[in-house]
């Protein structure tokens, strides 16, 4: 199958579904804490921030790894590899990436060092806007080269004929991440994110940028933009889809992705957290109905240790994938929003994630649509 992927809705043929497998640790330093902020510092859990100390080299600052409970792991591979097979049983030809070596533990550059992780969500630092894969130029350190993993997919929709990009890499000194979104929404008693450490390797703000900041809607895309480096990458990619893609910037929708804040589930029909997403979204696309999450409920969720590391909100359930205009894969253990979802008339297949909150993803999360039936539609107005 050629590639071919220009919404969230059309009837899928082809998906990518990641591997979680050798996920061992979360490595808290400046982009991680950067990255979850809102969700370490600003939820029912608080984690202190990292600090910044001196030393006989002068400033560093501190980087911690967060050790991830190995039955969490392999209950997450279970989910995995049942989500998989429940779109294999909905005729979707399902592709794995390559799983983490257990061998290779850190993510190294002239610049820096991470713990890496593996393929898990996969929709993040890889976008596909119709024939081409775009890898997008990542926001965490630890995940840098986390689209490796899908080079043997991508190189087979390229002898296919896809087009197959690769956006600028940035160098991600402590200097190229603007930290304004994270300071203007600080509260509590946390430790400042900025003062940067000043590296050799400094240039000032890059862009990075996520395939799940993105809507894509046929020809238009919705790019949700709250840094002056997510703003610099939406100027590389109007520039490089020029003709193409029309895109739409909405600011500060959220800190990052939009995909547990709005999702589009057909022609017309938007998912959303609350009506106050609404306000944020273009003029035209306020027009579609909107269907209401109800609020989650804390008895659908597992309970943890005060050491396991908690990074999204309950909302993320709403991160449900669309099969085709009237099927939705969904969380089992949401049941108001699996009714919700039925009284508009959707097919709910209902699908087990237990630990979704300590993984910082859900089923869209997951998933990387190649292969759907839909076109460059236009849906809303030029």
């Amino acid at each position: 199958m050629k590639l071919n992927s220009f919404d969230e809705w059309s009837p899928l043929k082809e998906v990518v579904v990641g591997s979680a497998l050798n996920y061992t640790s979360h490595e808290r330093e400046l982009s991680f804490d950067l990255f979850f902020h809102e969700h370490i510092t600003r939820s029912e859990w608080y984690y202190p921030r990292l600090s910044v100390h001196t030393s006989d080299e002068g400033s560093r600052r501190r980087s911690t790894r967060s050790p991830i409970k190995q039955r969490y792991v392999e209950e997450l591979n279970e989910d995995l590899d049942g989500l998989a097979k429940t779109l294999e049983s909905l005729s979707v030809s399902v592709r794995r990436p390559i799983d983490l070596d257990p061998s290779t533990t850190e993510v190294r550059t002239p610049a820096w060092s991470a713990a890496v992780v593996p393929p898990l969500n996969i929709r993040d630092n890889t976008l596909i806007l119709g024939d081409e894969i775009i890898e997008t130029p990542p926001m965490v350190r630890s995940r840098y080269f986390e689209t490796q993993f899908l080079t043997g997919i991508f190189a087979d929709h390229f002898a296919r004929g896809a087009r197959w990009t690769v956006m600028p890499r940035p160098l991600m000194t402590d200097s190229s991440f603007d930290p304004s979104y994270a300071e203007s929404t600080a509260g509590g008693p946390t430790e400042p994110i900025t003062d940067p450490e000043p590296s050799h390797y400094d240039v000032g703000f890059e862009m990075m940028f996520d395939g799940a900041q993105c809507l894509r809607l046929g020809r238009d895309v919705i790019a949700n933009i709250s840094t002056t480096n997510h703003a610099m990458a939406v100027d590389w990619l109007e520039r490089h889809c020029e003709g193409r893609f029309r895109f739409h910037r909405v600011h500060r929708l959220s800190d990052s992705h939009i995909d547990s804040m709005v999702l589009a589930l057909r022609p017309g029909t938007l998912l959303v957290r609350s009506r106050e997403v609404v306000d944020f979204l273009p003029e035209a696309l306020r027009k579609w109905d909107m269907i209401v999450a109800p609020p989650p409920s804390e008895n659908n969720f597992p309970s943890y240790e005060d050491d396991d590391l908690v990074l999204t909100t309950p909302f993320i359930d709403l991160n449900v994938f669309s099969v085709s205009p009237d099927t939705v894969l969904v969380n089992e253990a949401s049941p108001d929003l699996i009714r919700t979802l039925e009284r508009h008339g959707f097919t709910c297949v209902p699908v087990r994630h237990r630990h979704r909150r300590l993984f910082g993803g859900g089923f869209h999360c997951f998933t990387l649509d190649t292969v759907r039936q839909g076109g460059p539609e236009d849906y809303l107005e030029g």
